[in-house]
C-alpha cells in the first residue's frame, strides 16, 4: 500500500513517469493504478485526442511503440494504456528499444497481469532507469480481513471481525469482488457505521448462521447438531456453498491446528503470529485443540485429502453432497 500511495502522490504532484509497468498476481492494484492514471493525468478536454487504450490481444509491440512515439495534440502529455498486456508475453522484450529511448511527452501504462518481467533481462533494467516497475503481490488468506478493515477505515467505516471473515470465506481472496461488495455496503450504510454480520446477511446475501465460518466453529467445538444443520443448508444451496471450497477451508483450519499442537509458545500473540490468524480467532484453536488430539488431526487431514480428490471427480461414485456429509461424519466421530 505504501508503494501505491507513493505512486499516486507523485502523479497528483504532476511528476509522471514515461513508463508504468504494472505486473504481478493481484490484478486489483494494477487496475487501481491504471485507472487513476487514466482519470487524472489528463483533463476532460485533453482526453479526446490524447488518451488511447489498447488491448494486448489486438496489437503487436510495434503498434504500441508507434503510438507511444506520437506527440500529444494541444496538451503537454498523451496517455497510452495497454490492457491485458500479458497476452504479449512472448514478444514483450521487444519493448526494450522504446524503454531505452522514451518519448518524454508520453505516459505509457502497461497492465501485465499474472506475470512478471525477468529482472535479469534488458527490458526490466531499462524501465527501472526511467519509469515505474510495480509488482502487485497477491495477499495471503490471513491478510485479506485486515485489508478489508483498512479499506473501510479509509472511508470512515468499521467492521466486526466476524463480518470481515464472512466476506473472506464467501468471496475468497479476489480483491476486486470484495471491493465491489464493500462499495454496495457503503452506498447503503451511513458513514461511521460498524458493519456487522447482520449487515452482511441483509445486504450481500451471506447467511450469518450458515456459512463456513460457523461450520469451522461448530466442528472445532464438536457441536454435532449445529455442524449437520449447516451441512444440510450447504446441500440445499450448493451454488453458494461449493464442496471444494468447504473442503479447502477445513483443510486450512486443521493444518493450522496441527501446527498449533506443535507450538512451544502458546501465548495468544504467539499463536496469532505463528498461525497467521487474527487475534479474535485464536480462542477457536485453543478450543479445537482440546477436542482434537494431534493424532486425530492427522487423521482428519487424511480424510480431507481423500474427500478433496473425490470432490474433483477422481474415483468417486458419490455425489458432492454425499462426499461432504461423509467427511463431516468422519471428522466428528
Amino acid at each position: 500500500m505504501n508503494e501505491i500511495n507513493a505512486i499516486v502522490a507523485d502523479i497528483k504532484k504532476g511528476n509522471t513517469k514515461p513508463i508504468y509497468f504494472l505486473m504481478g498476481e493481484e490484478p486489483y492494484y494494477i487496475d487501481q493504478i491504471s485507472d487513476f492514471i487514466e482519470d487524472n493525468v489528463l483533463d476532460e478536454t485533453e482526453k479526446g485526442f490524447n488518451l488511447q487504450v489498447m488491448y494486448g490481444r489486438d496489437v503487436a509491440i510495434d503498434d504500441i511503440i508507434s503510438a507511444a512515439k506520437r506527440y500529444p495534440m494541444m496538451s503537454e502529455k498523451q496517455v497510452l494504456i495497454v490492457k491485458e498486456a500479458q497476452d504479449l508475453s512472448r514478444s514483450i522484450e521487444k519493448l526494450v528499444s522504446y524503454a531505452e529511448n522514451v518519448q518524454p511527452t508520453t505516459v505509457l501504462v502497461i497492465n501485465y497481469k499474472y506475470k512478471k518481467l525477468d529482472k535479469r533481462k534488458k527490458l526490466y533494467k531499462a524501465i527501472d532507469k526511467v519509469g515505474v516497475l510495480f509488482d502487485s503481490k497477491k495477499l495471503y488468506d490471513n491478510q485479506v480481513a485486515d485489508w478489508i478493515r483498512r479499506v473501510l477505515s479509509g472511508k470512515n467505516y468499521k467492521i466486526e471481525p466476524k463480518a470481515a471473515q464472512m466476506l473472506v470465506e464467501y468471496l475468497g481472496t479476489d480483491l476486486s469482488k470484495i471491493a465491489n461488495e464493500l462499495k454496495k455496503l457503503m452506498l447503503i450504510l451511513p458513514k461511521e457505521t460498524i458493519i456487522t454480520d447482520h449487515d452482511i446477511e441483509e445486504n450481500i446475501g451471506i447467511s450469518k448462521d450458515f456459512n463456513n465460518f460457523e461450520l469451522l466453529k461448530a466442528i472445532g467445538s464438536v457441536n454435532v447438531v449445529k455442524a449437520n444443520r449447516i451441512i444440510n443448508y450447504f446441500v440445499e444451496n450448493p451454488k453458494n456453498n461449493p464442496t471444494v471450497m468447504t473442503i479447502s477451508l477445513l483443510n486450512n483450519f486443521f493444518s493450522k491446528l496441527l501446527l498449533f499442537h506443535g507450538l512451544q509458545d502458546k501465548s495468544k500473540s504467539s499463536v496469532s503470529k505463528s498461525l497467521g490468524v487474527g487475534f479474535y480467532f485464536v480462542d477457536d484453536y485453543f478450543l479445537a485443540a482440546k477436542n482434537y488430539t494431534m493424532r486425530k488431526v492427522a487423521k482428519v487431514i487424511g480424510y480431507l485429502r481423500d474427500a478433496d480428490v473425490k470432490s474433483k471427480g477422481v474415483g468417486a461414485s458419490q455425489t458432492q453432497e454425499d462426499i461432504l456429509k461423509e467427511l463431516i461424519f468422519k471428522i466428528l466421530h
